[in-house]
C-alpha cells in the first residue's frame, strides 16, 4: 500500500487569487522542491496561467478539467495511478459546490491535510450582498482563509464576523497589497484591561466572536449587557438543568444572516427565568469545560439579572 499522500484544496471566488497562492507555494517557497512527483489539478481557467514546463521539470503534472462531471472517483484513481504523486494540489472552481467533493471515493492513501480559501478583500463586502451564498459556500470547508489586497484601513472586525458566522474554527490572514502579512490586533471599542467590561449593544456582537475565540483573556473577568434570554422549557433535550443562555439576535451584513449569538450560562435559578424575557446581565466569565463547546470555553456565572425593556433595535451588528 502506498504512503499517505498529502492533498491540498485551494478554494475561493473569482479572482480571488487561487493560482497566484498556488504558484507562491510551489515555486516562490520552494515546496516543489521537496517532492519527487506532485499533481496539480486545475478545476477554473483563472485570469493567470501556469507554466507546464516549469511544472514539468519540476517532477510535476498539470491537469485540466473544464466540467465539474468529469471530477469523478474513477478519474481521481485513474491520476493516481497513471502519475503515483507524492503529493496533490487541487485548484476547486469557484462555482462549484464544495459539499460534494468531499464525497467522492477517491484514491485511499489520499487524504486532505489542509484547505485555504484566498478572498479578495476589495471585493469581498460586495460579492457577500450580492452572491452571498457563493461565497459561503467556497469558505465553510476552509482551514485558512486568506484576505489579500487588504490596506490600512480595510474593516477586519467585520470580515471576521462575516467569516465566523460561516466558518467559526477558521484561521483568519490578513495579507496587505504588497503581499506582507497584517499581523496588527483587532482594537476592540472596550478597554479589555479592566476587570469589570460594560458591553454596549453597538459592541455585543464583536465582544461575543472575541471572547469565542480568545477565551483566555476573559477568564475572570465581569461582563454586564443587556440580554435576551434562550431558556425553552424543561424536558426539550435542548438545554441542562440550572443552564441558560442569555444573548442577542445579530446580523453580519444582510437580513438572511441573522443569528442568535448566545453563551452558556449556569444559574440555580434557571427554572425560574423566563424564556425569551429580558433582562440586564451582569456576570462573571470563567474559562472551563462545557460539552457544548467539546472542549474548554467561555462559561458565564450570573451576579445579577434585572429584568429590562426590549430594546428599540433587537438586533446587534459588526460595525
Amino acid at each position: 500500500m502506498r504512503e499517505e499522500v498529502p492533498v491540498y484544496m485551494f478554494f475561493g471566488f473569482m479572482d480571488a487569487g487561487k493560482t497566484t497562492l498556488i504558484k507562491e507555494t510551489l515555486f516562490k517557497n520552494g515546496f516543489a522542491n521537496e517532492l519527487d512527483s506532485f499533481l496539480l489539478l486545475v478545476c477554473e481557467d483563472g485570469d493567470e496561467e501556469y507554466d507546464e514546463k516549469e511544472i514539468e521539470k519540476l517532477g510535476g503534472h498539470l491537469k485540466y478539467l473544464e466540467e465539474e462531471e468529469e471530477l469523478t472517483a474513477e478519474l481521481l484513481n485513474d491520476l493516481d495511478k497513471e502519475y503515483e504523486p507524492q503529493a496533490v494540489f487541487i485548484e476547486y472552481n469557484g462555482t462549484w459546490e464544495v459539499g460534494p467533493f468531499y464525497e467522492i471515493d477517491g484514491p485511499k492513501s489520499w487524504t486532505i491535510v489542509q484547505a485555504l480559501c484566498p478572498v479578495d478583500a476589495t471585493t469581498f463586502e460586495t460579492y457577500m450582498v450580492n452572491m452571498r451564498a457563493m461565497m459561503s459556500e467556497q469558505m465553510f470547508k476552509a482551514d485558512v482563509i486568506i484576505f489579500n489586497r487588504c490596506s490600512e484601513s480595510t474593516n477586519k472586525r467585520k470580515f471576521r464576523a462575516n467569516v465566523k458566522s460561516i466558518n467559526r474554527p477558521a484561521q483568519i490572514v490578513y495579507e496587505l497589497a504588497d503581499g506582507t502579512i497584517d499581523d496588527r490586533p483587532e482594537e476592540l471599542p472596550y478597554d479589555i484591561t479592566k476587570d469589570e467590561i460594560q458591553i454596549d449593544d453597538m459592541d455585543y456582537a464583536v465582544w461575543f466572536m472575541d471572547c469565542m475565540d480568545h477565551p483566555k483573556k476573559y477568564d475572570g473577568k465581569t461582563v454586564s449587557f443587556r440580554a435576551l434570554i434562550y431558556n425553552p422549557k424543561e424536558g426539550s433535550g435542548v438545554l441542562k438543568p440550572g443552564t441558560i443562555v442569555p444573548g442577542r439576535f445579530a446580523m453580519t451584513c444582510c437580513v438572511e444572516d441573522i443569528q442568535f449569538l448566545g453563551m452558556k450560562c449556569k444559574t440555580p435559578e434557571a427554572k425560574n427565568i423566563k424564556h425569551k424575557s429580558w433582562v440586564d446581565f451582569k456576570g462573571k466569565v470563567k474559562y472551563e469545560f462545557a460539552r457544548e463547546y467539546k472542549g474548554k470555553g467561555p462559561v458565564l456565572y450570573p451576579i445579577e439579572m434585572t429584568p429590562a425593556e426590549k430594546p428599540e433595535d433587537e438586533l446587534v451588528y459588526f460595525n
